[in-house]
Parts: C-alpha cells; sequence; structure tokens
C-alpha cells in the first residue's frame, strides 16, 4: 500500500495476480497512466464509471478516444456507462449525441450510457475512473489548460484492492443519486410553478368580472353591505392572484421591470394620499412625511408599478401591526464610499407598533410567513424580489426605544 511505481503492472497482470492480492499504486509516469487508462476502458465487461470534472478534462479524453471506446462498449459489449461531467452545451452535444439511438437496437442499448451533470464539483482537480467494481484510476491535473493528456496530468493512483474501489464506487454513486434527486427537484418547482401561473391567470379572469358587476349595483343601488363585501372579498381575491403570479416571476426569475427616471419622494407623497383616501385605520394612525416631493426631488430609475408596489406593501405592513400613533417616510442620499461605488437613496418606513416577533424576524422576507390572520405572508417576499431586481437591498429592525419597527430599503440613484 503506497509504494510508488515508474510503470504500472501489465494488464495480464492486473487480472492474475494483482486481482487476488490487492494492490494501491502510485503511478508517477503520465505515459504510463495513459496507457492503463485506455486499457482499462477496452477491457471493461460490465461497467465504466467516469468522473469528468472540467469541460478540458472531457475534451482531453474525448481526443484520447475515451469517449468512443465507452460508447462502443455500450453499444457492442452492453457495458453501462455512467459519466458525471460539467454542464456545459459543447459536452452535452458531444454526449447527447453518443447516447442519441440510432436504430431499433440501439433503442434498447441507450439505457447502457447515461451522463449527469452536477450544479458543481466540490472538487475539480481529480479524475475518478471504476471499472467493473474491480478496479480504479484517480488521477489530478499538474495544468487543466493543456490540450494533450500527458502534458496535463499530475500523480496518480491505481488500486484493485476491494476496499479502495468500493469507497470511489461510492463517491461516484452518491454524487450520481444526488443529481437525479436534484433534477427532480427542479421538475418538481417546475411543474409547481406552471400551477401557480395558470391558476392565477384562471382566478384573474372571473374576480375581474365579480368586481365590475360589484361597482354597476354599487352605482345603481344604496349602499349595501353585502355589495361592498362582495367587491372588498373580489379585491382581496385579485391581489391574491396579483401575488402569487409576482411570486413565481420572482422564483423563475421572469420579473421584467419597465425603468424610468422617478421622482421617489413624490411616490412617497402618492402612496400615502391614496392609503389615507382609502384606509379606514388612518382614522388612529397618522402617516408623516420628512419632506414634500415637490420640494426635496430624489430620482431613481425604475419601475413606476413595481416601486408604487412596494412602497404599497411595506406602509400596509406598517398599519397592519399598528393600532395607533404614527408612521413616518423618510429619505436620505447616501453617497458613494470605497466599499459601496454607487450612490443610494435609503427610504425609511418607521412605526409605532407592535415590532417584529422574534420568531419570524429571520425569516421576515421568506414566503407565507405572517403573524397576521389577515394576508398570504407574500408581500414581504415580493417586495424584496422587486427592490433586489432593482440592484438594492431590503431589510427590517426593532426600533432602539422598545417601540414599533423600522422597514428600509435601498435604491440606485438616477445618473
Amino acid at each position: 500500500m503506497g509504494i510508488s511505481y515508474d510503470v504500472p503492472p501489465s494488464i495480464n497482470k492486473r487480472k492474475e495476480e494483482d486481482v487476488i492480492l490487492g494492490r494501491t499504486e502510485l503511478i508517477q509516469n503520465p505515459l504510463s497512466v495513459q496507457n492503463l487508462f485506455i486499457d482499462m476502458i477496452k477491457s471493461a465487461e460490465n461497467e465504466v464509471l467516469l468522473l469528468l470534472p472540467t469541460v478540458n478534462a472531457f475534451l482531453r479524453e474525448q481526443r484520447l478516444g475515451i469517449i468512443q471506446s465507452l460508447k462502443q462498449g455500450a453499444t457492442e459489449r452492453a457495458v453501462i456507462v455512467k459519466i458525471l461531467v460539467p454542464a456545459d452545451p459543447l459536452i452535452k452535444n458531444n454526449l447527447g449525441d453518443m447516447a442519441a439511438p440510432e436504430d431499433k437496437e440501439e433503442i434498447e442499448r441507450k439505457k447502457d450510457f447515461e451522463f449527469r451533470s452536477p450544479s458543481e464539483f466540490a472538487v475539480d482537480t481529480v479524475t475518478i475512473v471504476v471499472v467493473d467494481k474491480k478496479e480504479s484510476l484517480v488521477f489530478g491535473k499538474k495544468d487543466d489548460s493543456k490540450e494533450n493528456f500527458v502534458e496535463a496530468l499530475g500523480l496518480a493512483t491505481y488500486s484493485n484492492s476491494k476496499p479502495t474501489v468500493m469507497a470511489y464506487f461510492s463517491i461516484f454513486e452518491s454524487l450520481w443519486k444526488q443529481v437525479a434527486l436534484y433534477e427532480q427537484l427542479k421538475t418538481h418547482d417546475k411543474m409547481q410553478n406552471e400551477f401557480i401561473n395558470i391558476a392565477s391567470h384562471e382566478m384573474k379572469t372571473p374576480t375581474q368580472s365579480i368586481l365590475g358587476y360589484a361597482e354597476l349595483l354599487e352605482d345603481s343601488c344604496k349602499k349595501n353591505e353585502e355589495v361592498e363585501a362582495i367587491k372588498r372579498n373580489a379585491e382581496r381575491l385579485q391581489k391574491l392572484a396579483t401575488n402569487l403570479l409576482d411570486a413565481t416571476r420572482i422564483e423563475s426569475q421572469t420579473l421584467k421591470l419597465r425603468k424610468e427616471t422617478v421622482n421617489i419622494n413624490e411616490k412617497i407623497a402618492n402612496v400615502k394620499k391614496d392609503f389615507e383616501n382609502q384606509s379606514p385605520r388612518l382614522r388612529t394612525v397618522k402617516i408623516l412625511l420628512a419632506e414634500p416631493g415637490e420640494n426635496n426631488p430624489i430620482y431613481v430609475l425604475a419601475d413606476r408599478v413595481r416601486l408604487y408596489e412596494v412602497l404599497a406593501n411595506l406602509l400596509s405592513n406598517a398599519i397592519k401591526f399598528t393600532q395607533k400613533g404614527t408612521i413616518s417616510i423618510s429619505t436620505d442620499i447616501i453617497r458613494s464610499n470605497i466599499s459601496n461605488n454607487i450612490d443610494e437613496v435609503i427610504i425609511r418606513i418607521r412605526d409605532t407598533g407592535v415590532g417584529i416577533h422574534p420568531e419570524i424576524q429571520p425569516r421576515l422576507f421568506t414566503k407565507f410567513v405572517t403573524r397576521s390572520d389577515r394576508g398570504t405572508g407574500l408581500g414581504l417576499f415580493i417586495s424584496k424580489g422587486i427592490v433586489e431586481a432593482h440592484g438594492g437591498r431590503i431589510w427590517a429592525e426593532n426600533n432602539s426605544d422598545g417601540k414599533g419597527a423600522t422597514f428600509s430599503f435601498t435604491l440606485p440613484l438616477s445618473g
């Protein structure tokens, strides 16, 4: 164990003597490693497991004829071939062509030639090959940029000792199963997002009709509690459908922004005015602005609709948890420094409500987190997604005086 060899044993010796005794050898001669690698692939009878951690490693093995030999083993001798490779279009095209069936017989054999791509390799310097669960070859790279196998190669270890071979077999199989599980989770998430997308769209159409008829009834009848209830709940359904769609877009990174120059203080004043006209809670809660927008314009490059959504979500959240008192909104410019090369505006919404419960503070901006009996817990998650899509940050903390909380977010200044 651990003995150094310049030249590996011959193929016959590996099959007869060493398999009985079991040994692990350090091989220093790159050309010997190359020949041994080729011999192992060609002599495979049942199964070959191959881990190629880089694109260049794959290309070198392809030039060496290893990939073609693996295909021949799968199609001519029914050798099961499993390859772990980086997720790269070039590799996918090459292996995809080789794995594709050409006739009816190859359709049956296609399952013998598989490749998978982990999201990332924990180690990107080591190639592993295990043949028939009987022998393994592991070699590192001296210089991965080299096109020639011998020039790129570092030290190699060959083994036909069962414990060593099975250890590498287990490592490979573990990675193989992890990739399959990850693909299943991605498929599940995709199906879930598609379902939410379709369901949200389907909800919007009838909800819009209900709202339209409710408004017609409002216009034609005297004040009616039943009509108001219909309208109120239809609006809640409409908001739920919109929130579900937004959450799905944020998760799938398909949220689109239509940016333009916006006076953030003017936008805040508009949101305040809308809430004062619509929210009955504001009889006991007062919204204060640091300075009117027209007196202190601060311009950001933002999507007007999405920016309104963030401000409305944060203001609505502050009102929900403030029975009485004040909600103050302020804006300040943060000039760039060494650590931050962007001029920003920071918007703070401070309330005098119950504050943030310690139980949910670490998960505050994740989906479906709420301690309220109203709402879905999507508002803060969506706000975070919108702010980050603009290149800003968002956070929250309880006030130092023990009264209420402050939600803050930043946006890059325009120009």
